[in-house]
């Protein structure tokens, strides 16, 4: 791991994987660290992966004040970050929760982001969402998994968690619904997730910024080609929230059938395929 430290004084810490052209990436959550990325697919064979862990995850400490996880708190760490690592413009893929902060930093400094990854995220909560979430998670019902993993979202969506851990648990429990299939691998790459998760953080995403938080007019400002990928049965961030970033001038949306919100574990293969040729090409 390597780290710096923050205008304000925090450590705020990254993997490096990889050789190639640099490519910064942001998880979501909001909560877990860069661990749940994994080797991304292996995009790591053809880029320098910097992989951030977000305040208050991983190795980067948690910021003083416990309400300070705005996506402009966000924002501002990747600018940060630019600058510790040298880089005039970078190349930025953000996944789900990460998504929002890197088309939210695309569009506070266009002038920074050289090619921009949107996988798997959203630009608003809006009742058709809403609506695709339900029948995403209803469309699974029949899994024996299925009421335990309802009864993690919704004790995690009402912050009923007392610790870091015991959030992280109710999210291994909940994440079923997040794949479009879930057999022995998915439930593997599960068990190697053992990183806390920031409940500061989540709580209040799920309490003040989720319903509320609407990044489409900001939208036109991003000036970078833009990739926006998701999973066809991706229950919370599929088509309907894809369809959002069409107010980016330069975008191009791939949705991957049979795939659901974890694309580069369910699709490793077609995620890389798709970001790398992305991220190379010319104009």
């Amino acid at each position: 791991m390597a780290a710096f430290r923050t205008a304000d004084g925090r450590l705020l810490s990254y993997r490096r994987e990889g050789t190639g052209p640099l490519l910064v990436c942001h998880g979501g959550g909001p909560g877990f660290s860069a661990q749940y990325l994994g080797k991304l697919a292996g995009l790591g064979e053809s880029f320098e992966l910097v992989l951030l862990d977000p305040r208050g995850t991983g190795g980067s400490e948690r910021p003083a004040d416990p309400r300070a996880y705005w996506i402009e708190d966000y924002v501002a760490d990747v600018e940060e970050l630019r600058e510790h690592l040298g880089e005039e413009r970078i190349r930025l893929l953000g996944h789900s929760h990460g998504g929002v902060v890197a088309a939210a930093y695309a569009a506070a400094h266009p002038g920074r982001v050289e090619r921009l990854v949107l996988a798997s995220t959203l630009a608003r909560f809006h009742a058709e969402q809403g609506a695709a979430m339900r029948a995403g998670i209803e469309a699974r019902a029949g899994e024996l998994w299925y009421d335990d993993a309802v009864a993690a979202l919704e004790s995690e969506q009402q912050g009923t968690f007392v610790s870091d851990e015991e959030l992280r648990e109710i999210a291994l429990r909940e994440f079923p619904l997040y794949f479009a299939e879930f057999g022995d691998a998915e439930a593997g790459y599960l068990a190697s997730l053992s990183d806390p998760v920031n409940g500061d953080t989540l709580r209040l995403f799920n309490t003040e910024i989720f319903t509320s938080f609407d990044l489409r007019p900001r939208l036109g400002g991003i000036a970078a080609p833009t990739l926006v990928i998701t999973g066809e049965d991706d229950f919370i961030t599929g088509p309907v929230c894809a369809a959002d970033f069409d107010a980016i001038p330069d975008r191009r949306t791939i949705v991957v059938p049979g795939c659901g919100h974890f694309i580069f574990v369910e699709a490793p293969e077609r995620f890389a395929d798709e970001v790398r040729g992305f991220l190379t090409a010319s104009g």
